[in-house]
């Protein structure tokens, strides 16, 4: 039967499950509603539309080839990234979304008692991923300024995970910190670049001289399919292929490999709508600047904006009620922040007149 929250619920004895899944809390992702009728800022997808060939591409597929099992090597995607990356095609993965290429690293490096560290407050799946292969996670805090904490270089872990741009921060690492990292690690370091797209610089280029690192690319964010579920492991092709081996055998849908190569092939339209969240994501930073928040300078479709001391949940729930959702993190160190995903220049200014009136304070000049 199904629970009040959609999630299947039937009763069984739990000794058949493994201890590390009964303990675990797993993650929670932010409010999918199912009305459109709401402002959506809670889960950085993008506001604007795919390329015009991506839609194509997906219609072509669903009307003639949708008996046939998809291509398990994802030849043609592995092809175009290769050339779109400049590196060899037997470096890139596909992957149904960066989060699995994700679980399958954890899955190929991680078992009973492996340490694997990264700085918090991050991503909270790499904590939910380490549980379940019974690994340990180092977690190592952020300071103020949002600086890859020094005492992750000697985490001596066998897995390092950096998210760059990070989430919720939307703060990037300097590559040149990445680089360092990875020279001193004697494990993996797994470059989580989600939003890559919307920053100043990749870690890409590590790869040239390091054997150590490998990179995780998403097209939910700058390529506006956060439906379709696509992703890029890019890295040693020794990894890459044992990551082959231990993956599903049609991991990604042939609509979602057709999306992910057209993608690709029309570069410019991504650029495109990256140009017009850039500039969006000024225009809300000073709004809420205006506002009194204080707003951590951001690389990624969002921000995250901050009132210290007070417990952003009470806001977050009254602009829930004007049909605006943003996302509001309970841990205690997040709990006086928002984050806010860039929407569309009339999104924002919904956003910042309902602040401002809940606030009580005049409309922001910008």
């Amino acid at each position: 039967m199904l629970g009040v929250s959609g999630y299947c619920r039937v009763a069984m004895k739990t000794t058949y499950i493994r201890a590390a899944v009964r303990e675990l809390s797993g993650y929670v992702p932010g409010e999918q509603p199912q009305s459109r009728h709401v402002i959506k800022l809670n889960t950085n997808e993008n506001p604007y539309p795919p390329s015009p060939q991506v839609i194509a591409a997906i219609a072509e597929v669903a009307s003639a080839e949708l008996r046939l099992y998809p291509d398990p090597l994802a030849v043609e995607v592995r092809r175009r990234a290769a050339a779109r990356y400049n590196v060899d095609a037997a470096q890139v993965l596909v992957g149904n979304g960066s989060d699995e290429l994700l679980a399958l690293i954890m899955r190929a490096c991680v078992g009973v008692g492996t340490r694997v560290a990264y700085a918090i407050p991050t991503y909270s799946l790499y904590e939910t991923l380490v549980a379940l292969q019974e690994g340990e996670s180092v977690q190592v805090p952020y300071g103020p300024d949002w600086a890859l904490p020094a005492a992750l270089f000697g985490a001596d872990a066998a897995v390092i995970v950096v998210c760059h741009p990070n989430s919720p921060s939307g703060t990037a690492v300097p590559v040149t910190t990445i680089e360092a990292l990875a020279r001193e690690a004697t494990g993996l370091v797994v470059v989580d670049e989600a939003y890559v797209d919307f920053a100043d610089e990749s870690a890409l280029p590590l790869l040239r001289e390091l054997d150590n690192v490998v990179v995780l690319r998403s097209f939910s964010k700058s390529f506006s399919l956060a439906g379709v579920r696509a992703g890029l492991a890019i890295g040693p092709a020794e990894l890459i292929a044992a990551l082959c081996r231990i993956k599903d055998s049609y991991n990604v849908s042939r609509m979602s490999l057709a999306a992910a190569a057209a993608a690709l092939d029309d570069y410019d339209w991504m650029e495109g709508n990256v140009r017009r969240v850039r500039a969006t994501r000024v225009r809300l930073f000073d709004g809420l600047t205006g506002l009194g928040f204080q707003v951590t300078p951001s690389q990624a479709n969002f921000v995250f904006a901050r009132r210290p001391g007070e417990d952003m949940g009470p806001l977050h729930e009254q602009l829930r009620t004007q049909g605006i959702l943003v996302r509001h993190f309970p841990a205690p160190q997040l709990r006086d922040g928002l984050r806010i995903t860039v929407g569309t220049e009339e999104e924002t200014a919904a956003l910042l007149e309902a602040l401002a009136r809940l606030m009580g304070q005049a409309q922001p000049c910008c």
